[in-house]
């Protein structure tokens, strides 16, 4: 397969990503978003973010979507199986719903990139693998 060109890009709306933005491409897309949330809405973003990986588990194409926690801050981890997939999840119910249920709890807009792995090293080591 050819390589694939994704930009590192940060996005200051909770619509990400915007279909017609992301590159047509058979590879997996990696994608890192954080969420800073008011001290006092922890506990509900916590469910909302338990409630949302579940139904974004069942998506096809999703290989990958983590949810972590740190200091205020959640951290997703995504993979796609490609970027048909990620489109396919960025119009999906569950975000929509995820994105809905979050606004009164965010502080400040997410940040949200499209990650290009860099290979170097072990390859079994250096990078996500798909599933």
């Amino acid at each position: 397969m050819a390589p694939v060109t994704v930009r590192l890009r940060t996005v200051t709306r909770p619509d990400f990503p915007a279909p017609s933005l992301i590159k047509e491409t058979f590879m997996p897309v990696v994608v890192v978003a954080t969420f800073a949330v008011k001290p006092e809405s922890v506990e509900a973003v916590r469910e909302i973010c338990a409630k949302s990986a579940a139904q974004v588990h069942q998506e096809p194409g999703c290989q990958l979507y983590s949810v972590h926690e740190t200091d205020g801050a959640f951290v997703f981890i995504e993979q796609w199986a490609d970027a048909e997939a990620l489109k396919a999840h960025s119009t999906a119910p569950a975000v929509a719903e995820m994105f809905g249920s979050l606004s009164e709890h965010l502080d400040g807009a997410p940040d949200i990139k499209m990650l290009q792995p860099l290979p170097a090293g072990d390859p079994a080591k250096g990078q996500l693998r798909a599933v």
